[in-house]
């Protein structure tokens, strides 16, 4: 009948579909196991080392992941620590007061400054000019007494009216020289050569007032710069002082260094990997042999055997519509409609 062939082939399925069911999670089961263990083997596992210097721990929360680490300094290091510390609260206090102590170079550098603008404010041409009245008004009483000797010695020798050397015309249109006497020629030519060296030497007053006022302005900038680097100096033992405070850390710190270096290189991917592909590969091996069910095989394999789906369909099995399962089997219904 093709009521008991579905049949036997609906069930073959459900126990073939229980099968693979139970299959696939005993292969999920397994899969996850092998990352397990490869993740165990491949956990950082961090040892606990004391040196000389001092000594490091670690700490696991239950599960045995890492939860915390930490490093003590052995007693002598942490004496010395303390010693440099101290040394260091000392010269960070002197370099609070550097400022102060440092602060009369801005004033100096202020006056300076004022000094070097009173310089500036005159130009060359007229610090020459001063400069030249200066000179002459120094020099005139002694040139009229000379003027004045001179007159009473032509006077005495009678030439005091005798007139010589003149000169037309300069090139320019500028008047030539006056006739006078010899001496009272060389007497204005000592003056006017005397008188041209007072003008260079004004010329080079005047651009040597400008180099010193300049010079006054780069003399405070200096003093400026002196107060920074006094400054930036006053730090430099307690840098020094800090500095050896941090080595002393960084030697204490060493076991803790130790101990992550011997956990990174205990750590073993390849193992690791090893176990993951070994125990995936045992799973997908095993799980055509886990999804086998032998009767679920021959209920399908029957359902589908064509002598067996014509047996029933002839009835070699005694199965009739007044059979057991026909109207004589007092059910109050013919069953045998169900396989037609």
């Amino acid at each position: 009948m093709p009521f008991i062939v579905a049949g036997a082939s609906l069930l073959g399925g459900f126990m073939q579909g229980k099968s693979s069911e139970r299959a696939a999670r005993t292969q999920a089961n397994a899969q996850m196991e092998a990352a397990r263990l490869a993740a165990e083997e491949a956990r950082f596992r961090p040892v606990g080392v004391t040196t000389r210097f001092g000594s490091s721990q670690f700490q696991t929360d239950p599960s045995g992941r890492l939860s915390g680490a930490s490093y003590e300094l052995s007693p002598e290091l942490k004496a010395y620590q303390d010693r440099f510390r101290a040394l260091s609260g000392g010269a960070l206090s002197d370099a609070e007061r550097a400022r102060s102590q440092y602060a009369p170079l801005t004033g100096a550098a202020s006056s300076l400054y004022g000094l070097g603008e009173q310089y500036l404010a005159e130009s060359p041409e007229q610090v020459a000019a001063k400069y030249m009245a200066r000179q002459q008004d120094l020099l005139a009483p002694s040139r009229e007494r000379q003027m004045a000797q001179l007159q009473n010695q032509l006077f005495q020798q009678g030439r005091g009216g005798l007139s010589v050397g003149a000169t037309g015309a300069r090139p320019s249109g500028a008047a030539g020289l006056g006739a006078t006497t010899p001496e009272m020629e060389a007497y204005y030519n000592a003056l006017a050569q005397q008188d041209a060296q007072l003008a260079t030497q004004a010329q080079q007053a005047g651009q040597e007032q400008l180099k010193f006022g300049a010079g006054l302005f780069g003399v405070g900038s200096n003093l400026l710069d002196q107060y920074q680097q006094g400054q930036v100096g006053a730090l430099r033992p307690f840098e020094a002082y800090f500095g050896q405070e941090k080595a002393i850390e960084g030697v204490g710190q060493q076991p803790l260094d130790i101990g992550i270096n011997i956990g990174a290189k205990g750590m073993s991917p390849s193992a690791a990997n090893a176990l993951f592909t070994g125990g995936t590969n045992a799973a997908g091996t095993m799980a055509g042999a886990n999804a086998y069910n032998p009767l679920a095989t021959a209920l399908i394999s029957g359902s589908q055997n064509p002598q067996l789906r014509n047996a029933f369909a002839a009835n070699d099995f005694g199965v009739g519509p007044d059979s057991y399962f026909g109207k004589s089997s007092g059910f109050g219904f013919d069953i045998s409609k169900l396989f037609s």
